[in-house]
């Protein structure tokens, strides 16, 4: 089992910035980049703080969520309640990318 973790996208609320893995995912199509955009954007406008959605080693997307601990304005509760909503709203969209990863990534390094 491999243990080894890759970033997909994330955004920071205290940079104000958004990041995509540009490098190990150029296959993806822009309209689901796009997607991926809104979300982290909305999520760290939302509760704060940062924002990866990360593959494990098996290829599922996990969501890992950052703060700085002098950031009293960060919201946990909130960051955890809106994750659910995002996992519930966006299951369609998180799935197919589990599938793409583990078809397009997992299955060559085999």
């Amino acid at each position: 089992m491999m243990s080894e973790r890759t970033v997909l996208c994330g955004a920071n609320s205290y940079t104000q910035k958004y990041y995509f893995n540009e490098d190990a995912f150029p296959l993806l199509p822009e309209s689901i980049r796009r997607e991926l955009k809104i979300l982290c954007v909305l999520y760290v406008e939302d509760v704060g703080g940062i924002l990866t959605l990360e593959y494990d080693g098996e290829g599922n997307l996990e969501f890992r969520v950052e703060s700085d601990e002098r950031d009293y304005l960060f919201d946990e509760i909130g960051s955890g309640l809106k994750i659910k909503q995002i996992r519930t709203e966006k299951a369609d969209l998180l799935e197919s990318l589990e599938l793409f990863y583990k078809t397009f990534y997992l299955e060559r390094g085999k």
